[in-house]
């Protein structure tokens, strides 16, 4: 198949995608703005990369003609534009046909709720659509929301467990608890920060206990002072950002993995599911995305937003039950096999592209 992509072309989430559909024989044009680009290097070399002109918010306005120029230059079998905002918007203006359209989560989640005229504009994208995919159930349930009991195709962006696996890594601490998010606070780094704090406290002892948190963000000279306000500063590491080729490496360092997020937006929680995958124990706050992935007290653990104290016991439950860490690690890779696994993901995606047309809009 000749696909289109309209994406960013500088996120994780867009270079997975084209880089597996590429492999898989497809021709991939990515055409993304300009302050959305790539470092090349991380692209596959198939994939043809187009970058549009206008840069910023007005570029999803000012690019349109360009946009439909071309693409209808390449004449595609698909065109699957990601993020149904602004995106969503260019594709909209650019009157391009028979589209697929990939919601992503703060674009259905945050973006319409943010002003009157938002609501329209977003309402107005799903509506053009002719097509639209979500990575998870809870999503789909939120497009229909918006626009009503229109069919929307699941399509999960799972892992590639061939990386996020198990590996015989050698731990610098005695027990280590880890995050590997976005230091924002729609995230809740903090959340997470006061449940290692009392956690430490319930033990009594945090000789040689650490917890990492990985990511970099608006948030970090907070989440330092806070630290230092509980004075665990010497127990608590801030290692930056690392790539997702880094990641299984980072997350087979730890024994428990912990999200404090606040907002449903973390509409598939894909982090998680990283975490799982290396049959990893995960403590994660009852947002939709969460919800979808982790099974409480079978594969993972779910605490309420902002509940501290409950992530605490949580984490004091599997500090001392090791059987009970290995155990809920092994079911928590078993259901990451069955449903997140990478390429089986892709085999949706191309089903999704392959089916019949049957336009939304009908």
């Amino acid at each position: 198949m000749k696909i289109v992509f309209i994406a960013p072309a500088n996120s994780i989430h867009t270079i997975r995608w084209v880089n597996a559909l590429v492999n898989r024989g497809n021709q991939i044009y990515l055409i993304s703005m300009a302050n959305h680009s790539a470092e090349e290097s991380i692209l596959d070399r198939n994939v043809y990369i187009l970058y549009l002109p206008v840069k910023g918010t007005k570029g999803y306005y000012l690019n349109a003609y360009t946009l439909a120029r071309l693409v209808k230059k390449i004449a595609p079998d698909v065109i699957n534009v990601h993020y149904a905002s602004g995106y969503g918007t260019l594709a909209r203006m650019a009157k391009l046909p028979r589209i697929c359209l990939s919601v992503w989560g703060s674009d259905v989640y945050d973006f319409p709720y943010e002003s009157t005229l938002k609501m329209y504009i977003i309402k107005r994208n799903l509506l053009y659509a002719n097509r639209i995919a979500s990575t998870s159930h809870a999503m789909a349930c939120q497009v229909q929301n918006l626009i009503g009991k229109k069919k929307i195709a699941v399509t999960p962006f799972g892992v590639d467990t061939n990386k996020f696996k198990k590996y015989s890594e050698e731990k610098k601490y005695n027990f280590t608890v880890g995050i590997v998010k976005t230091l924002a606070p729609k995230y809740g780094v903090d959340t997470v920060i006061k449940a290692f704090y009392l956690f430490l406290k319930k033990i009594n002892n945090n000789d040689n206990i650490h917890l990492i948190v990985y990511g970099k963000g608006s948030q970090k000279d907070e989440l330092l002072f806070l630290c230092k306000k509980l004075h665990i500063s010497d127990s608590v590491t801030f290692a930056g950002y690392i790539s997702n080729e880094e990641v299984p490496y980072a997350l087979n360092k730890m024994d428990i993995v912990c999200f404090g997020s606040r907002l449903d937006s973390e509409s598939f929680g894909v982090s998680a599911v990283e975490a799982m995958a290396c049959e990893l124990p995960v403590i994660a706050t009852n947002v939709a995305g969460f919800l979808e992935v982790i099974d409480n007290e079978e594969n993972g653990f779910i605490v309420g937003k902002d509940n501290y104290e409950e992530m605490a016991d949580k984490l004091f439950l599997l500090y001392q039950n090791p059987d009970l860490r290995r155990k809920v690690g092994t079911a928590a890779r078993k259901k990451v096999l069955k449903l997140y696994d990478w390429e089986k993901n892709v085999d949706t995606m191309i089903e999704f592209y392959e089916k019949p047309f049957v336009d939304l809009k009908q």
